[in-house]
């Protein structure tokens, strides 16, 4: 498909006046929707936008609403063909990205939050619109979810990823290096594949962009499929290569100016780079005629199926005033859920252990967990005779909300900002989640993670959000503990074997912190 599609004028949306009188009334009621939403939940739309400007791995979402629009404008010819009308299934969609949204308020989620929030925007449309209208603009409806800042969560994953390829062609290009986690150490020095270099940005703008070109480019699944396929592997595969290069360079010139050079094409100059070699692979495949209109009004107006459907018509009215009870409705839920405050105690102390005596703070770097808004927060050392020593880290919670989160962002073992950068994953002992960090280069630490609540000990953050999430949808009470074990490692990750020592004299992890937090 020429690129010409995408400035085709052959279809020009009809003007306000030249929009039949059952359209202006459907517009009328979506920008009511659409205001109701923004006022409601300004606070979610505004840390959307706040993620788009101010982080660079959503800056390519400032775009997002742009596209909508001409997503929207290409199709207008064609959708004011169409008969709009008001259908009471809509409320369901409505009802469920409401669900979605007053869940992440109660597990301080906030990508929950979010995605409810824009799935709420989009399912205004078959509710206010109905199904005529919502198969013309289906597209564009399943294209607002790249307004959601996501992917962060694939940093980890990504950062592993990339050090294996970059030790895969810094092997095969001679250069004697040995990786451990997402350090990989050469003649010339010690680099880290940090969170900056994993290439998630670069992965979620490709992804965003692929799927338009796909939709606007092809008509084939197949090649769509293709391109899609492309679009994921091509970043991550590219951006291995970049950090190869980088180490390559740094053998000859040295850390600084390889670094240097790394900066200046580490950038959106290597994502307009990924994005051409994108584009170059696919032209010739382009399948869909430049002309052709993205809907067909008279093709959607005769679906069978569409038109049983549209049978199921409400008053617009009752269907807003349902609307407004779900939106209102949960925004009242999530408020008597912030309230909810278990009781904890006064003071709270690190108990002995058995073979293990407390000792004065005095780690190699200083390394302490952060834990917002917790009631409580714990932070010693034990020594065993054998010279042996543990940090242990308690942090205890009267409740989950917003900006008191055990598992949030930020929180926990590794603190951002500081000199620990995450290195590997580690073993897990009693549902721990076990890992390994670096400072400097040279001190690492093995740390396990539990958390408590009720009945549940785990080491999983998505576990504990949805033990949050059930104690606040049925407005339970009841606090939520935070327990680190971490030692220095002495060898090549000895750190976990001292914790397991320490663990195992500690006997089940879940009674113990119990008896911290004053529960037993």
């Amino acid at each position: 498909m020429p690129l010409e599609a995408f400035a085709t004028t052959a279809r020009i949306s009809p003007g306000w006046r030249g929009l039949s009188p059952p359209w202006r009334t459907a517009i009328l009621r979506l920008v009511g929707a659409a205001f109701v939403l923004f006022a409601l939940f300004a606070r979610d739309w505004a840390d959307m936008a706040s993620h788009w400007w101010n982080i660079s791995t959503y800056n390519h979402i400032l775009l997002v609403p742009l596209i909508l629009t001409w997503l929207v404008w290409q199709r207008g010819a064609e959708l004011a063909k169409l008969q709009p009308s008001v259908w009471w299934p809509g409320l369901i969609p409505v009802t469920l990205a409401a669900f979605i949204w007053v869940l992440g308020a109660f597990s301080g989620l906030n990508l929950a939050r979010q995605a409810g929030v824009v799935g709420m925007l989009a399912a205004s449309v078959p509710l206010l619109a109905g199904p005529h209208v919502t198969k013309g603009l289906l597209f564009p409806l399943f294209y607002m979810v790249f307004l959601v800042p996501c992917g962060e969560e694939l940093v980890t994953i990504l950062q592993t990823v990339t050090a294996k390829i970059t030790i895969t062609l810094v092997h095969a290009s001679g250069i004697p290096a040995a990786v451990d986690g997402v350090f990989i150490d050469t003649p010339a020095g010690l680099f880290e594949v940090a969170e900056a270099c994993s290439g998630v940005k670069f992965l979620i703008a490709m992804v965003a962009f692929g799927t338009l070109m796909a939709h606007v480019c092809f008509v084939s699944w197949k090649r769509r499929a293709a391109l899609l396929a492309a679009c994921v592997a091509v970043p991550i595969l590219a951006n291995g290569v970049r950090a190869w290069g980088t180490i390559y360079a740094a053998q000859f010139v040295g850390v600084e100016r390889a670094a240097g050079i790394d900066h200046i094409i580490y950038g959106w100059v290597f994502f307009g780079v990924v994005l051409g070699l994108i584009i170059a692979l696919s032209w010739r495949f382009f399948d869909r005629p430049a002309d052709d209109a993205f809907i067909d009004a008279s093709r959607i107006a005769a679906d069978p199926l569409l038109c049983r459907l549209r049978r199921y018509r409400m008053r617009a009215v009752p269907a807003c005033a349902a609307f407004l009870a779900i939106v209102f409705g949960v925004q009242g839920w999530a408020l008597a859920a912030n309230r909810l405050s278990a009781p904890v105690p006064e003071e709270l102390s690190l108990p002995a252990v058995p073979g293990w005596t407390r000792v004065d703070y005095r780690p190699k770097i200083w390394w302490e967990p952060r834990a917002e808004g917790a009631a409580h927060r714990l932070l010693g050392s034990y020594a065993d005779e054998k010279g042996r020593r543990v940090e242990v880290f308690f942090a205890m919670y009267a409740a989950q909300t917003e900006g008191q989160e055990a598992g949030g962002f930020g929180q926990g073992a590794l603190t951002p900002g500081t000199a620990w950068a995450w290195q590997s994953p580690g073993a897990s002992v009693q549902a721990g989640h076990g890992e390994h960090l670096l400072a400097e280069g040279r001190v690492g630490r093995a740390a396990l993670t539990w958390y408590r609540s009720g009945d549940l000990l785990t080491g999983s953050n998505t576990r504990l959000k949805l033990a949050a999430m059930a104690d606040r949808l049925t407005l339970r009470e009841r606090p939520t503990m935070l327990l680190i074990i971490s030692a220095e490692d002495l060898g090549a990750h000895a750190g976990e074997s001292i914790t397991r020592a320490f663990v195992d004299a500690v006997g089940p992890v879940d009674a113990w912190m119990d008896r911290l937090g004053g529960l037993d």
